[in-house]
């Protein structure tokens, strides 16, 4: 039979599965779902989501008879002695098994209708032949019916006993599957059994090489595509309710340029599929059945249990390898030229993960230089992503990874070497003319992604702000320029406009208040850059021991007004150049100590203050810059001054100023990254990733609330006891160091539900790009989890040209799945369209 007519059999056979009723388990009609589909494509494009839907709405004894007869061909395969012989038992048939798996089981999870079906079916108690059985009665596949009470007697008497669950069955099938002689490892004439559990690539626990081929890459591909179809059945699931393979691939190691973009990369494909299955296992939080000690997820333990040196570098040659691609496709000559892997997202998680578990990791990481060269990493990727709403899980996941670094004190001491080979970074990153501290280049960095994500980001504003809190009692010798910015920072949160916007604002700028008073308190003599502008800046601190509801109002309204006069063409009344001179007049009659500065007087976020400007001249230049919230997008980027977002947005929880001591007093099993039975944050800093802002009222009340607790101590006696703008040479003795304090998150069951959504959206996108076409796994599923956006399709492209061969086989594939109009429309042509993933832009 040639490869058309097979292909129009198997298209004829999937039409009876859902035109005949309860067709009988022993019919040889079953065998041709693994004796004849020669591909994963004929698979995927010929049994169509239509075919699925279809069966599985109308003939749901036959999808499952079908079920059960493709596992039952898959364990006589994987236990017979002479698998995989050609003749007696092919791999094609285990092949296409695990194809015609792959296929169904997506649109089995997403029928809500199906679930307890699903959970009897697959998880509860079942019969399956004997031995004897199998023997006697060759012609039996399985046993249809799943009886519970059937006696020893009648289980010998019939040739059945009693099974596992079918699931279980199958995943243990698939586990011994991935590690089969012949099969996934090369031929082994001194091992005993077919199957043995060796390390596929040198690395951890293994120093020897083992060989490898196309054909052996591509069935561990097919059998990590099942692994991951059966663990999937969370992205249809509503958000609110394996590592060395992956180290050891070098995306650089091909030499022609542009390969990437001619041809498919089949190892890469491999590559990508371990690191996601390793990242499920590693995230799944096991279910705690017995009411006593937390459940242990043993893949997170074993992680945690690395110590050796040589592992830890290799761990980290791996990930910095796969991380610098983008960095090296982006600074290419040539452009295209260099290959950019499509899973650095999962990278980075599976870094985050090694750091939250392995605390010897942890020191790896933040006692030497190799910190630096994460946070470039890390902080490339959030800024190259800050404004892609489809990328906006990548950066919230890299901000809480820098959080995380920033909880220990070598990492914030480690921030005060100076960067060097700054010019070599993309230009997304570059900063001109920049010759400062690798803590000057966080704060900055910082600042830009709080003022130009143009409010994308405003759920994480807290982590960020934590992070310099964390790091700012260790900077030393902060420039100009990261000062600079922590002074736009403090204008833009203690803005009349700002604070009144939202109930929990004022916690962003009690956080920044605590980083300053850190430099003050712990780095005053080794920071006098800082502590000038400070001085400088002496009007706006000491405005807010009398701001109030009335006085925001008012300021608010002048600016409003103000900017309406500018957009009008016309010369506001008070102006810079109508008012000098009266400016000048009342500076000299009215001397400063007598002036009560109130924020009329102070300008609003935004404002254009340098260091070195002078305090007295600047405000009114300032007033007339528009804030970044109320300027045009073209012209400024734009910030919402409300750093509230809804309750999609879940996020990790700020655990707030925790000191050393306290975290010392911690119970011992409690680990600082736990994520086993968190329920909520330890602080109201917090609310300010998850509250509505819609409907907020401020008060005066409100603002005693919060007004009298802010911490304007340290800076305001800093003030008192320098009446010039020349600061002392040493601390004041009026100031009490405080010990530092560390800010951590807490993981709570919605910030969980974000972070595995962001991982499934991840493979879900990761799937539409190694597999375009006909074998994408998910698609067109009803996916609920994220939200999936279709794309129109698109015809050939240079970099995609679609030639004669092309359109040929395209036709092909399309008459042969035409066939299916006779049900109604053509699956093809809704497949053609393609779907992409808006990863981040609510619910991830």
């Amino acid at each position: 039979m040639g490869a058309s007519d097979s292909k129009l059999v198997f298209k004829q056979g999937i039409f009876k599965l859902s035109e005949t009723k309860k067709i009988p388990a022993n019919d040889s009609y079953w065998t041709g779902f693994w004796e004849l589909p020669e591909s994963t494509e004929d698979v995927f494009s010929l049994f169509s989501p239509v075919d699925i839907r279809r069966t599985r709405d109308t003939s749901l004894e036959n999808l499952e008879t079908l079920i059960l007869a493709v596992t039952s061909r898959l364990f006589i395969l994987r236990n017979h002695p002479s698998f995989p012989d050609a003749e007696i038992a092919p791999e094609k048939h285990a092949l296409n098994c695990i194809r015609v798996l792959t296929r169904i089981l997506p649109f089995i999870y997403e029928a809500e209708n199906l679930e307890v079906w699903e959970d009897k079916f697959f998880w509860g108690a079942r019969r399956k032949q004997t031995r004897k059985g199998q023997i006697n009665k060759s012609e039996v596949l399985f046993d249809e019916a799943h009886p519970e009470d059937v006696s020893q007697e009648t289980e010998r008497e019939d040739g059945f006993e009693d099974a596992r669950p079918l699931a279980e069955e199958l995943i243990d099938t698939l586990i011994d599957l991935l590690f089969y002689a012949d099969f996934t490892l090369p031929h082994n004439d001194r091992s005993k059994s077919k199957v043995s559990y060796s390390i596929w690539q040198s690395g951890v626990g293994c120093n020897t090489p083992m060989s490898s081929s196309k054909e052996i890459e591509s069935n561990r591909t097919e059998v990590l595509r099942l692994l991951l179809t059966l663990s999937s059945k969370s992205m249809y699931m509503p958000a609110r309710e394996y590592t060395l393979e992956t180290l050891k691939y070098n995306p650089a190691s091909w030499r022609v340029p542009y390969d990437h973009v001619v041809f498919k990369d089949p190892k890469q494909i491999l590559v990508a599929y371990c690191l996601q299955l390793l990242l499920i296992l590693l995230l799944y939080p096991v279910p705690d059945e017995s009411h006593g000690a937390a459940a242990k997820n043993y893949f997170r333990h074993f992680l945690g249990r690395l110590h050796r040196p040589q592992d830890f570098q290799f761990l980290v040659d791996g990930m910095t390898r796969v991380l610098h691609q983008p960095l090296q496709a982006t600074t290419s000559y040539l452009p295209g030229s260099q290959k950019s892997v499509k899973w650095a997202p999962e990278m980075i998680m599976l870094f985050w993960e090694t750091l939250q578990c392995n605390k010897r990791f942890r020191s790896f990481i933040v006692d030497t230089d190799r910190g630096h060269d994460f946070v470039i990493l890390i902080l490339f990727y959030a800024l190259e992503y800050r404004t892609d709403p489809a990328k906006q899980g990548v950066v919230r996941m890299c901000v809480f990874v820098l959080q995380t670094l920033s909880t220990e004190e070598s990492f914030g001491r480690g921030l005060n070497k100076h960067f060097e080979g700054q010019d070599s970074v993309p230009a997304v990153i570059r900063l001109e003319n920049f010759n400062g501290t690798y803590g000057d280049f966080l704060i900055i960095s910082i600042h830009t992604l709080i003022t130009a994500s143009k409010g994308k980001l405003d759920a994480i504003y807290p982590a960020l702000l934590a992070i310099i809190n964390n790091i700012a009692a260790y900077l030393e010798n902060l420039g100009s320029l990261a000062c600079t910015k922590l002074l736009q920072l403090f204008i833009s949160v203690s803005s009349p406009s700002f604070l009144l916007a939202s109930e929990t604002n004022h916690s962003l700028l009690t956080s920044l208040l605590e980083s300053m008073n850190a430099i003050i308190e712990h780095q005053y003599s080794r920071n006098q850059k800082f502590v000038h502008a400070i001085l400088k800046s002496r009007k706006r601190f000491e405005a807010l021991r009398s701001f109030t509801l009335e006085s925001g109002q008012e300021e608010i309204e002048r600016l409003n007004q103000r900017r309406k006069e500018i957009l009008d063409g016309a010369e506001p009344s008070n102006s810079p150049t109508r008012t000098a001179r009266n400016s000048s007049l009342e500076s000299i009659r009215s001397p400063q100590s007598a002036r009560v500065p109130s924020l009329s007087n102070v300008p609003e976020e935004g404002g254009t203050f340098a260091i070195g400007d002078d305090d007295d001249s600047d405000d009114e230049e300032q007033e007339l810059q528009p804030t970044p919230s109320q300027s045009s997008p073209s012209n400024h980027h734009s910030r919402t001054p409300s750093v509230s977002s809804s309750i999609d947005d879940a996020v990790p929880l700020q655990v707030r100023g925790m000191s050393e001591k306290a975290r010392g007093k911690m119970p011992a099993g409690q680990t600082t990254f736990s994520r086993q039975n968190s329920t909520t944050s330890l602080s109201s800093h917090s609310a300010a990733a998850l509250s509505i802002s819609t409907g907020f009222t401020p008060s005066a009340q409100w603002i005693d609330s919060w007004l009298p607790s802010l911490p304007l101590h340290t800076i305001l006696t800093l003030l008192a006891s320098t009446p010039t703008s020349t600061p002392p040479r040493s601390l004041p003795p009026q100031i009490d160091p405080s010990p530092p304090r560390i800010h951590l998150f807490g993981w709570s069951p919605l910030s969980l539900g974000w972070y595995e959504s962001l991982l499934w959206s991840f493979i879900f996108a990761s799937e539409m790009v190694v597999q375009k076409g006909t074998v994408g796994v998910w698609n067109g599923t009803g996916i609920r989890l994220f939200k999936v956006e279709k794309d129109v399709a698109r015809g050939p492209s240079l970099m995609k040209p679609m030639g004669a061969v092309d359109a040929v086989g395209s036709n092909l594939v399309q008459r042969i799945g035409s066939l299916g109009l006779r049900n109604g429309g053509t699956e093809a042509q809704a497949q053609a369209q393609g779907q992409r993933v808006q990863a981040g832009v609510r619910d991830v």
